[in-house]
């Protein structure tokens, strides 16, 4: 029986991981950790809290003492770790935030692996990380295993940091580890701070719809439900100190990707062709923003057979239904507290 700590569990992605392995392994006890900072939110794990074999566990990853104590009172064989700050405007505001989640926390949960564990076989420390450590594209090219690092705001230069962690405590203490970077996720129970989900609501209440710049920033789309698919493959599948790129195939500039949400809201709300267009307002760009990221997941799909499951437009659909049909967990997650996070309009990384 294996005992799995997922970190940031009740975050987005880490809410679609925990799912999955909840009820794809029923043997396998899955132990969700998570600060329940705004982002994090319960609700998102209906479907499992009643599991046999789920846990949920309220921490912070960068209290040492604590994090000792679950891996010395549970016997953990493997960390799925997610827990991040995550948000590029954020990072900008309050960096050091970052720093102390991002990297001290991956440092605390790795320290605590290394104890735990010891020279015993069978364990394995995932860190689940982002394409952005790389940096910016110009107009051709991709980002593989191999491309340099070379991140440009404090997020992506903390994610980076715990990377470069996760592979030193490899080299220098045999630590089982993999790591992967993903490219943009987009699906159901995103906190509607990032661009698919705060657009969706704003065009739902004709609200503005913020677009950096001139809109033309590019991102490689890729459905969450997808890249917990990868996940699970990379857990199972990957070869350790190794680190495998998880991308949608599916690059999209903002600003189109924003008329195409328009023009497919406009249908299911009933509304005039291209009245959702209008509410398009671009602001000024942000400090530092990346001209274009595309991930190359050719070793994924060769070693380890994983693909995309979904054409872009139809997981589109997809999701904008999810929101449509979920406006009550919206309401909720954008009130109270979560409101000055909200209400700022931020547009995505």
């Amino acid at each position: 029986m294996k005992k799995i700590l997922i970190t940031g569990g009740a975050g987005f992605i880490g809410c679609h991981v925990v799912r999955l392995f909840v009820n794809k392994y029923p043997a396998y006890q899955i132990y969700n950790l998570d600060a329940l900072t705004y982002a994090g939110n319960l609700e998102n794990l209906k479907e499992v809290e009643q599991s046999a074999n789920y846990h949920f566990i309220k921490g912070d990853i960068t209290d040492e003492p604590f994090i000792n104590g679950l891996f010395t009172e549970h016997g953990f064989d493997a960390v799925i770790h997610l827990a991040a700050e995550s948000h590029v405007d954020r990072s900008i505001l309050d960096p050091l935030s970052f720093v102390n989640t991002n990297v001290m926390g991956t440092a605390v949960l790795l320290n605590a692996a290394k104890r735990s564990w010891g020279n015993a076989e069978g364990k394995l420390f995932y860190h689940v990380s982002t394409d952005e450590v790389y940096g910016s594209l110009g107009e051709t090219g991709f980002f593989t295993e191999e491309t340099p690092y070379d991140p440009r705001s404090p997020y992506s230069a903390s994610k980076a940091s715990s990377d470069h962690l996760v592979s030193a405590y490899h080299h220098t203490y045999q630590l089982p580890v993999v790591v992967s970077n993903c490219s943009n996720n987009y699906g159901s129970f995103q906190f509607p701070e990032k661009l698919l989900p705060l657009m969706i609501n704003n065009i739902i209440h004709s609200k503005p719809l913020p677009v950096y710049g001139k809109g033309d920033n590019v991102r490689d789309w890729l459905w969450v439900d997808d890249h917990a698919r990868a996940i699970d493959v990379i857990f199972h599948q990957g070869k350790l100190g190794e680190t495998y790129n998880i991308g949608g195939f599916n690059e999209w500039k903002n600003l189109d990707i924003v008329h195409l949400l328009c023009e497919i809201m406009d249908d299911k709300l009933g509304r005039e062709k291209g009245e959702s267009a209008k509410l398009i307002t671009f602001v000024k760009d942000r400090a530092g923003h990346d001209k274009r990221y595309a991930i190359d997941a050719t070793k994924l799909n060769k070693e380890l057979g994983w693909e995309p499951s979904l054409q872009f437009k139809e997981g589109m659909e997809k999701t904008i239904d999810w929101y449509l049909s979920n406006s009550e967990w919206i309401a909720n997650v954008t009130s109270g507290s979560y409101k000055q996070y909200y209400n700022q309009q931020y547009v995505n990384r």
